[in-house]
Formats: structure tokens, sequence, C-alpha cells
């Protein structure tokens, strides 16, 4: 099979894999959409020592099963499934919690301690617990924003953001992450929305999304623009969607002591 293959830093060759077999795991998916996430450019930079050279990249994806083991009860062969960025075990105490990202055998392994979704086919550890079943049918190029992109954006943006009802949010960085969570924050009716990111492209795409009011932080003075807007004041939740420094900063200047959930 071909795979993305990641080779050190700065270095990633598309390859012939073998195409994995069943072993101990319980299912192996055929990939039929893929993306690839702003981790996997962290790990091609060299900053994810947990990565080792040689490892198919890739978390978030879309499949049907090509096999099932003895230990995969709830799908057939061929059925649809999404796969997850976090593997789970279904039985420790953080996965009793819901904590699936802290499962104590499991969590972040598909393209960082085990071969990854940007491959034809992968190997799924705990398929059971960490697949669902896909509608009939279903637009697999929209679904497959569900393995991550989107649910990122929501979970870690706008509910630990605490985004609520007539409340004004700054949402820096306008791409996958940042339209997610721009998307997700109007379930709660803020009244401002503010994009910031150097893309003009970006920032109209986010517009049309549904945005109040767009920044480019190319111009140098993203905070203070943001603060004019505000009256001020700032705003009460900044949103970061990039992961870098600089934006972790931009952040923090958009408002002292408000809730920056990232």
């Amino acid at each position: 099979m071909h795979a993305l293959v990641y080779n050190g830093p700065g270095r990633q060759n598309l390859e012939d894999r073998p195409t994995p077999t069943m072993k101990s795991p319980p299912a192996v998916i055929k990939i039929t959409k893929t993306t690839i996430c702003g981790t996997d450019l962290h790990i091609l930079k060299g900053d994810v020592p947990t990565c080792r050279p040689g490892t198919v990249l890739g978390h978030e994806g879309v499949g049907g099963f090509d096999a099932v083991g003895p230990g995969c009860c709830h799908f057939q062969v061929w059925g649809q499934g999404a796969d997850l960025l976090y593997l789970a075990c279904g039985r420790c105490d953080p996965c009793h919690k819901g904590m699936y990202s802290h499962c104590t055998t499991g969590g972040w392994m598909l393209g960082n301690s085990i071969d990854g979704t940007q491959a034809e086919f992968v190997r799924i550890p705990y398929a059971d617990t960490s697949l669902y079943p896909l509608p009939q049918g279903a637009d697999e190029e929209a679904l497959v924003m569900l393995s991550d992109i989107l649910p990122t954006g929501f979970e870690c943006g706008v509910l630990n953001g605490k985004v609520q009802v007539g409340s004004s949010v700054a949402i820096v960085g306008s791409g996958p992450i940042g339209l997610g969570a721009l998307l997700t924050a109007q379930f709660l009716a803020p009244s401002e929305i503010i994009m910031i990111d150097l893309d003009d492209n970006r920032l109209a795409a986010a517009k049309r999304f549904g945005a109040t009011a767009t920044v480019n932080s190319g111009e140098g003075n993203a905070a203070e623009q943001v603060m004019k807007m505000t009256g001020g004041r700032g705003v009460d939740t900044a949103i970061e969607a990039v992961g870098i420094p600089a934006t972790f900063k931009l952040c923090e200047d958009t408002r002292g002591g408000g809730r920056h959930p990232r």
C-alpha cells in the first residue's frame, strides 16, 4: 500500500508499505478519506519526540472495514466507521469518566506511537470503543471533519472557553480548526465573533461563515484593533487555533484575565 511516512524533521516520503494484517488488534480499515492536521506539521518540524522516524502519519479519516477480528463485536466487514484522534480501551478509569485522550493504554496513538491514517489501510486497536458507525450514503468529505477538526474547535475552544449568550469571542487562526470554532460558537449566540488571521482569503471565508468582524494580524496591531472594537475592554473568550508562541501571546493580549481555553 502507499503511505505518507515521517522520516525525521523536515523529511516525509510517500512509500510502499505492507498492508496491515489482523494480528492482535480487532480491525483493519480501508481509508477512503483522510486529511492533515496542524499536529502533523509539528511532527514534521521535529517537535513531537514520541513520533519516531518511520511512522506513518495521520490520525483523521473515514473508511470501510477491510477485516475484523474476533474481539470486534459491534462492526461487520465493509461497514463504515470514522476513526478518531484518540483510541480508547473503554475500561480504564479515565475512559469511564469520558476522558478518552487520557486512556491508560490508548490515547493519541495513530500517527504518533503507531502507524496512522495517511495510508490506504490502517490497523485500529480498540475498534469497538474507538470507531463510530456512519449513516449509509453520508458525505465522507464532510464526515472526515468530525474525526478531529470540528470537535477540536468545539470542545477545546468553545466549550472550554465557556462561550455564552451575548459574550464576545476572538478566534486567532481562520484555518479549519478556527472555522470549526466559529461555526459552533454560534450555537451559543455570542454577540461578537472576531476572526484574526494573516490571510485575507481565510478571513473572507470566516465572514461568510458568520464572523461579525475580521482582523488581518499581518498589520501588526491586531490586539489594538480588537481592543478598539470592544471599547477597550477586550473579549470575554480568546480561542487559539494556530499553535505557535506568537498566536498564544496575541490571545493573551486581547484581554488580560479572559478565558483562554487552549
